[in-house]
């Protein structure tokens, strides 16, 4: 997995305005990954993660995953897209519709689209589910589970402004999600959460030379079980360096509402030597008067061929203050704690 590679598949599966079309011609990419985890001595929970599928006993459902975007050029400024997702939610496969825009390119620079589209919430939303686009087996758990919703119905628009030293991208966009079934870890259970007036703002510098920067801003009126609104905000900044040989990710966010505070950061940093990438993250969680996770996450990456990477994690969670986390809680313990080993093997694969 080189960095043409990952940039080059980044951009096919990313926002139109990278990668246009025209009249009567048509782009299909595939996506996926294989993979098993397991997690050892978190005996006070029942599970880990963003959907808690991570137990004692090697699963596959966790992480594993087989998309497909397909786009068509209508005209030589109109193009259609949708993409779809096979993955499972809480022990049940489904084939879900996470892309289905029209796009329209005013001109090189300037795009707007409107139906199913992704927030642009993190570094990697444009290619959340696309693991091939970046080092980890597992997205840091800390960060990525502070934002469940992956898509939304609504409209934004893209302007990209060449500079002489990179490129100067904004993107806004408007919207809804709503009877969007959200898992809570606390309750080892899934909510029905709405999420109206979805306004999400964000600007990125991809320089030639030191990485990529990104700030969003995104807020968004709630209800979870048809219980009373509430305003929630959510912020990040990031970064992204690749040089062909040393490797960085960095992004830090921060979400409120009335229910709480919650802070998360996570900065990695990887070698290349030939085909192998050794990696190592360090991912914090702090929720306001609650507690705090954290993890040490330990990889090393083997890029088979052009196409395939192999991968395998090994990522120790802490916690403290009796804080769950990403943990789900077996409620087992009066003074429960918090803690496990993850281990992580598979490939990530584009076609």
């Amino acid at each position: 997995m080189n960095k043409l590679n990952i940039l080059g598949v980044a951009i096919c599966l990313a926002s139109t305005s990278a990668f246009a079309l025209d009249q009567g011609e048509y782009r299909f990419n595939g996506f996926g990954t294989g993979a098993i985890s397991r997690i050892g001595g978190a005996d006070d929970a029942k599970g880990y993660g963003v959907s808690g599928q991570t137990t004692d006993s090697w699963r596959g459902d966790q992480l594993s995953k087989l998309g497909g975007q397909f786009s068509y050029g209508l005209t030589d400024q109109l193009s259609a897209t949708i993409q779809t997702v096979a993955k499972s939610e809480q022990d049940d496969w489904r084939l879900q519709l996470e892309w289905a825009y029209l796009a329209y390119a005013v001109n090189d620079q300037f795009t707007v689209r409107a139906g199913r589209l992704r927030p642009g919430a993190f570094m990697f939303s444009e290619t959340l589910d696309v693991g091939y686009t970046y080092p980890w087996l597992r997205l840091p758990d800390e960060v990525y589970s502070q934002m469940p919703i992956t898509n939304y119905e609504g409209a934004d628009a893209l302007y990209a402004l060449p500079l002489s030293f990179g490129t100067l991208n904004f993107q806004a966009s408007y919207g809804q999600a709503v009877n969007r079934n959200i898992f809570i870890h606390g309750l080892d259970t899934r909510l029905d959460v709405d999420y109206k007036k979805l306004l999400t703002g964000s600007v990125s510098l991809a320089t030639n030379d030191i990485g990529t920067f990104r700030y969003s801003y995104t807020e968004s009126t709630l209800s979870v079980d048809q219980s009373d609104e509430f305003k929630g905000k959510f912020m990040s900044f990031g970064h992204q360096y690749d040089n062909g040989s040393w490797v960085t990710n960095a992004e830090v966010i921060n979400r409120r509402s009335p229910l709480g505070e919650h802070d998360a950061f996570y900065i990695m940093a990887g070698h290349r030597f030939g085909d192998f990438l050794p990696h190592v993250t360090y991912a914090q969680h702090d929720e306001s008067d609650a507690g705090r996770d954290s993890s040490w996450a330990f990889g090393l990456n083997y890029s088979l061929n052009a196409n395939v990477t192999l991968k395998s994690e090994y990522k120790r969670v802490e916690s403290t203050r009796n804080y769950n986390g990403s943990f789900v809680p077996a409620y087992n313990a009066a003074e429960p704690t918090f803690d496990g080993d993850i281990f992580s093997i598979g490939a990530d694969f584009v076609f």
